[in-house]
């Protein structure tokens, strides 16, 4: 606790109470550093599985889809061929939050699904199509 008085040595004496907190440990900055590193790994397996399961879940062997990854988002690119076709789908870094395409830029604003929870990540994990239906809104 930190004590103060007046500004004036005429002044009556005021105490004044305040609590100090200690600056976070060291070590719990690396733990949290570590948790979100953590995070952003399985992110980008989870976006990579989504890309195998779309893979296999097409309508072709020509199609397979591929990750790029950007600033923020990792994007989920689909490919015919030897040829880039469009983009499927944004998958935010930190978040593991999936996004339906606005452009190629941009992703639509509204999350779709949240690869960090186990029932929508497997739930997206089967019903991946090639066309991206499930990434509209119901």
């Amino acid at each position: 606790m930190k004590i103060h008085r007046g500004d004036s040595d005429q002044s009556p004496l005021i105490f004044i109470l305040t609590e100090v907190h200690p600056p976070p440990e060291p070590m719990t900055l690396t733990l949290q550093q570590q948790a979100q590193e953590t995070i952003e790994t399985n992110v980008l397996k989870w976006s990579l599985m989504l890309c195998d399961a779309l893979t296999h879940n097409g309508p072709s062997d020509r199609y397979f889809y591929s990750l790029e990854s950007g600033r923020k988002y990792h994007k989920i690119f689909m490919h015919i061929g030897d040829r880039r076709d469009s983009i499927h789908a944004f998958v935010d870094k930190k978040t593991g939050e999936v996004y339906k395409p606005a452009s190629v830029k941009a992703p639509a604003k509204g999350v779709r699904f949240d690869l960090r929870l186990i029932e929508q990540r497997e739930w997206l994990m089967e019903h991946a199509d090639w066309a991206g239906g499930y990434l509209y809104k119901r």
